[in-house]
């Protein structure tokens, strides 16, 4: 730890920010769509399709979160024992976790991921089929939400339910909406947000 520079956190915050609102885009253009092309050869309901990925968003987000939270305080009790500056035991902490990424265990988030949907009652699946289908989705949502609470300040998505009011500055919308409709009848793409700013528009569909 004492070779690296006070702070390294935070000076490549602005840097590793960028690239992970990209990444960000990225899986919203690429692995859902695969996600959602795979889903398809199972489930003929466009609505039902959308409505998994986008809880499996949403559930990548909160395990990725959880799982940050322990990892944090692993590495600070730890640190912790021998810390003596010139960074705060913070800093420290920070730059250790973004330096050892690589530690963080994917597959148990994943598996949470695929647990918390299995008992989802807004979704359901022919039951010969598991959701371990859309993993590689699952793997990068969390792999990109975990990176993305070593931001200072951390990158979180927006809350969404159903029946809530369309906003212009969260969502699109999806190209078969009812374009003057005012509530969310459901949503295909979570908002991405920074202290309670949309950096990045979700989709939602509205309907009456």
């Amino acid at each position: 730890l004492r070779s690296c520079s006070p702070g390294r956190a935070r000076r490549t915050n602005a840097s590793r920010r960028a690239y992970l609102v990209g990444r960000f885009g990225d899986i919203y253009a690429q692995e859902r769509l695969d996600a959602e092309t795979l889903l398809r050869t199972y489930i003929s309901d466009m609505e039902m399709v959308q409505r998994i990925i986008f809880i499996a968003a949403v559930e990548s987000f909160h395990a990725a979160k959880m799982a940050y939270r322990q990892f944090k305080v692993r590495v600070r009790e730890t640190l912790s024992l021998g810390h003596s500056g010139p960074e705060s035991l913070e800093d420290t902490v920070l730059d250790y976790i973004v330096r050892h990424e690589d530690l963080y265990d994917v597959q148990a988030s994943v598996n949470e991921v695929i647990r918390s949907m299995n008992i989802n009652p807004k979704i359901s699946f022919p039951p010969e089929i598991d959701f371990i289908v859309i993993s590689t989705l699952i793997r990068e949502l969390c792999r990109v939400a975990f990176s993305m609470q070593t931001l200072i300040p951390p990158l979180d998505i927006a809350f969404g339910t159903d029946g809530e009011l369309f906003s212009e500055t969260k969502y699109h919308r999806s190209f078969d909406s009812d374009f003057t409709a005012a509530l969310v009848a459901y949503h295909v793409w979570p908002a991405l947000m920074e202290n309670d700013v949309v950096i990045v528009k979700g989709e939602a569909v509205t309907k009456r």
